[in-house]
């Protein structure tokens, strides 16, 4: 019973956050300052070529934070689900008391 109330007062007093928005804050403001780069060059500047060229790094930036995104959870849920734990460990684990 105490734990079921505890387990209920750690779930009210916590902010629901968006999986992934700590990895992916950075790669989309990267990618966003890229494109506004890209048109500086593109349209302000004339340099269509290097606007071009830095036009292309966005889908490069976004693809690598999402790898690492997906290698990160990869090894979390390979750590919940190893063999030799027990059913206490894996659900400590997944509810972030371990």
């Amino acid at each position: 019973m105490a734990t079921k109330q505890l387990m209920r007062d750690q779930s009210t007093t916590t902010e629901p956050v968006e999986a992934g928005s700590e990895a992916m804050g950075p790669a989309v403001m990267a990618a966003a300052a890229s494109v506004g780069l890209s048109w500086y060059y593109f349209f302000l500047k004339g340099e269509k070529e290097r606007g071009l060229f830095v036009g292309l790094w966005p889908p490069t930036i976004l693809a690598f934070a999402s790898y690492f995104m997906q290698h990160r959870m990869n090894n979390r849920l390979s750590m919940i689900t190893e063999p030799g734990r027990s059913i206490k460990q894996t659900i400590d684990s997944v509810m972030g008391n371990a």
